[in-house]
């Protein structure tokens, strides 16, 4: 008996089930929002975080949210998009969801955006606050970028893409158009970071209420930039994947190397002013269709 067949055989016949048969982009955020929550309540509660429970989640490569993070990571959007497939659309739905994942072949200048484009993008980002001060990254940066890249890729963009992009993106531009699926996605999505703010991840205890701000509005407006590339390479996951963790990488790498004297707060301003730029221009050109060549017709 494969996976499909005990959800099948084990998911509830009644009224639960049928409801998020009828309604699965609701369950699909209240599984994706809820699960990643409650898994990170100890994380937060921690000394890593409130410092209510005298706990350190244990570190790996010099940061504790591999222990703390990914797990909640993992079980809400990859978990949310996986259940409410399997219980919405059965094997053939399973068969759209994960076949979305190998699309990889896909024109090149799409790979030179996400591995080329986004980080310079983020660099340009740090320009108007740099003061005219920029280091040129040491041979042991960037020798770290491909790795970081691959820890990138499987932990958060295999978290986070099956779930946001794969899932619920195709839905909602059925549903909405491709304008309206972004304005419901992107504060989602950032409303689903927002219980890290009160941990390392998000600088606590020195985090400002402004700084959560303008990650919510990069995040809203970088989502729409996933969905233009998502969208214009026929849904390929990988590149829209590396787009995402493109700037996690650069961050994460390049960033305090290049701009050591910029603090946290002006790396998200710029952040998302540029990015505000990019999904702007996208929604003008496109006249907000970003790509999208119409709805999925299998989709519930």
């Amino acid at each position: 008996m494969d996976v499909t067949q005990l959800i099948e055989k084990e998911a509830p016949r009644g009224a639960a089930r049928a409801l998020v048969i009828r309604h699965p982009l609701v369950a699909f955020f209240v599984f994706a929002l809820g699960a990643s929550w409650l898994a990170w309540t100890p994380y937060v509660l921690s000394d890593n975080g409130l410092g209510l429970w005298h706990v350190r989640f244990p570190e790996l490569l010099g940061t504790a949210q591999f222990s703390g993070i990914l797990p909640g990571a993992l079980l809400g959007p990859l978990g949310g998009g996986f259940l409410v497939t399997a219980l919405a659309d059965g094997r053939p739905g399973l068969r759209r969801w994960v076949g979305r994942l190998w699309r990889w072949r896909v024109p090149g200048r799409w790979y030179a955006l996400a591995l080329l484009g986004v980080p310079a993008f983020v660099v340009a980002s740090g320009l108007p606050f740099s003061g005219g001060l920029v280091h040129a990254p040491s041979a042991l940066v960037l020798a770290a970028l491909v790795p970081g890249l691959v820890v990138q890729v499987f932990t958060t963009g295999l978290a986070e893409e099956p779930g946001w992009r794969d899932f619920a993106l195709p839905r909602l531009q059925a549903r909405f158009g491709p304008a309206g699926a972004v304005a419901v996605l992107g504060p989602l999505w950032a409303l689903w970071h927002l219980p890290l703010f009160l941990t390392d991840w998000g600088g606590w205890p020195d985090v400002t209420w402004t700084q959560v701000a303008w990650f919510a509005g990069f995040a809203a407006t970088f989502n729409v930039v996933i969905a233009w590339v998502f969208n214009r390479t026929g849904e390929s996951l990988p590149v829209a994947t590396l787009v995402h963790v493109g700037v996690n990488n650069t961050v994460s790498v390049l960033w305090t190397d290049m701009y050591p004297q910029i603090p946290a707060d002006r790396l998200m301003v710029g952040l998302c002013v540029v990015s505000a730029v990019a999904a702007t221009a996208l929604l003008v050109v496109t006249r907000g269709r970003l790509g999208y060549r119409g709805p999925d017709r299998t989709l519930r």
